[in-house]
């Protein structure tokens, strides 16, 4: 877990969801939800990779939220296959919304894995609905394994060069009719073994 992490407890359309708060210093320049992997394969919001995009957000600037999915920790539910999933992390962006201060600074919306799924059905439905999302960033990209739908031409997409879990092949055929360009780590697999820091880099170059 980050250092200073405020836990706390939402209620969710099935029942309470656990969540994670990261302050940045200063006057935030807005608000950012992260998406875990994979619950049924180990997949929390403490996942690594998670807490490593929660770091770099704070570090740009922005009050950093995350959750865990249905039936991991101590959020209530059972796992749906990314579909109430979805439900729960709109739940819990409506809550950072009524918080002081929050309800029309930038969005960011950044996910891993499962996440990246599951985020960009909740961005879809957040811009039909008419809510601006200022920017997303996907890191191991689900486009092998899940229906990851279009998503705005600003997107931040990340992959590592030999990820075996999610072949890049399949995320350039994913991005290449959204013509959305791809950083590829280079010797980066699924879960950026010694590559987090180069992750970070490039996530803050991007939005500098």
């Amino acid at each position: 877990m980050n250092a200073q992490t405020e836990k706390f407890h939402i209620d969710g359309p099935v029942g309470r969801i656990e969540c994670a708060l990261d302050r940045t210093d200063g006057v935030p320049r807005g608000i950012a939800l992260v998406a875990h992997p994979h619950p049924l394969f180990g997949g929390t919001m403490d996942n690594k990779v998670a807490q490593t995009l929660a770091r770099t957000f704070v570090q740009l600037g922005y009050t950093t939220y995350r959750s865990n999915f249905r039936g991991v920790g101590e959020t209530a539910g059972e796992h749906d296959n990314g579909i109430g999933e979805q439900d729960d992390l709109l739940a819990l962006i409506d809550h950072m919304r009524a918080e002081p201060g929050q309800a029309d600074v930038p969005l960011v919306l950044a996910g891993f894995s499962f996440g990246t799924f599951v985020l960009s059905h909740v961005a879809k439905r957040l811009v039909e609905a008419g809510k601006p999302i200022e920017r997303m960033a996907f890191v191991g990209t689900a486009a092998s394994r899940w229906d990851v739908v279009p998503v705005p031409e600003n997107t931040l997409v990340i992959h590592g060069e030999v990820d075996d879990t999610v072949p890049i092949q399949s995320v350039y055929d994913w991005a290449r009719p959204q013509e959305l360009p791809v950083a590829v780590i280079p010797g980066g697999e699924h879960f950026f073994h010694r590559k987090l820091h180069i992750l970070k880099r490039v996530i803050v170059d991007a939005w500098r």
